[in-house]
């Protein structure tokens, strides 16, 4: 509305330089009218184009009455120009029906009035009205085009933004079931284990005590560790409809084997395994074999031929480090978790499961780092 309130000013302000022209040269033709019958008419005639958004139909017709009145005083240049403004606001925010019932309005009009008004100069009057009318109807659908475009590409982008998050969250989700299924694995291995000893102590206590003494002990830790890994399963959602089949979980135990069938299918992947690993809890053990596995699988896809990765697990007091890196070259919009993979999400969905942490992207001399952290806690 500010706009449109400076463009009225400047109309107004044409029309007052020709009044006052006209008052200081009194042999001035045509004579100036009464400054109470100007005045009101300058000021009326450019008012609808303040409000010509809000309302476009009521501020056109306003216009073409009121400038009506102005054009046959021939106060000024106020009734022509506003009448082209009313019009490229109906073409560009109302629509082409509304614009052509103004234009026949004006047209009938103009007929009626110019050859009555300038008996003698009547036909170029109507030609210079209509080729302005003409080109204020081209402005306008050039800019309703423009607009409209504008308004598709919004909402598309907005429908994007949508989708890419309800596919982040069916990835989170996704990736929560499954990790919620290898947990329960996990402790219904360790409850199984903690009744056949249980079982086993029972017969054995009064005749070998000795090997029923490790059987509890071998319960009390298998319970401890099953205990922690319920306390990571809570808050991760498992959904029924997703339940598979139940095969033995992997752990570090299985990253050579890991490194290995990817060496056979064409990335050469050194591994370096620091502190000892193989007496992790088996739920976080199951971590790290999924986030070396998921990272590899990215660098396969991704780092192109030519290309190696580097593993590193290191174990240092109650934390796992880890460290995936490859050396291979991506295409920019190509990247894992910038090209619309979840393989990044689920990464850090089971890092975030062990209270842990993840971080991956570019590094600066080239290829792709993915790094986490996993405590071990009183497991």
């Amino acid at each position: 509305m500010v706009g449109d309130t400076v463009i009225a000013a400047l109309i107004a302000g044409f029309d007052l330089l020709i009044f006052i022209g006209r008052t200081v040269q009194p042999e001035a033709q045509p004579r100036p009218h009464p400054w109470y019958i100007t005045l009101p008419l300058i000021v009326g005639a450019v008012a609808p184009i303040v409000f010509r958004r809000r309302y476009p139909i009521t501020a056109a017709y306003l216009a073409l009455g009121i400038g009506t009145v102005h054009a046959l005083l021939e106060i000024g240049i106020a009734s022509i120009i506003t009448a082209c403004i009313a019009l490229y606001t109906l073409v560009a925010y109302v629509s082409r029906r509304a614009a052509l019932l103004y234009v026949a309005v004006n047209e009938v009009m103009t007929l009626v009035q110019t050859p009555w008004q300038f008996p003698e100069d009547w036909i170029p009057m109507i030609i210079v009205v209509n080729l302005s009318l003409a080109f204020s109807w081209a402005l306008g659908e050039f800019n309703g085009a423009r607009r409209a475009y504008n308004a598709e590409v919004e909402q598309r982008l907005r429908l994007l933004e949508t989708e890419r998050d309800q596919q982040a969250r069916i990835a989170v989700a996704e990736e929560r079931a499954r990790i919620a299924r290898e947990l329960h694995d996990v402790v219904a291995h360790a409850v199984s284990v903690m009744v056949v000893q249980a079982d086993g102590a029972a017969y054995a206590v009064r005749s070998q005590p000795e090997l029923a003494e490790r059987a509890v002990k071998t319960i009390s830790s298998t319970g401890r560790e099953a205990l922690t890994e319920l306390r990571r399963l809570l808050g991760v959602l498992r959904s029924d409809e997703n339940a598979g089949e139940r095969t033995p979980q992997p752990g570090t135990q299985s990253l050579s084997e890991l490194a290995g069938r990817v060496r056979a299918v064409g990335l050469p992947v050194r591994l370096d395994i620091v502190g000892n690993v193989d007496d992790l809890p088996t739920g976080v053990g199951l971590g790290i074999y999924r986030i070396v596995q998921e990272a590899l699988t990215n660098s396969l896809k991704h780092a192109g031929p030519g290309s190696s990765a580097l593993v590193r697990v290191e174990r240092t007091g109650d934390r796992v480090d880890l460290s995936i890196v490859d050396n291979g070259r991506r295409v920019t919009g190509t990247l894992v978790g910038v090209s619309g993979g979840n393989g990044l999400i689920g990464m850090r969905e089971r890092a975030l499961v062990f209270g842990g942490t993840l971080d991956a992207g570019p590094r600066s001399a080239g290829g792709w780092e993915v790094r986490a952290s996993l405590p071990i806690g009183n497991a």
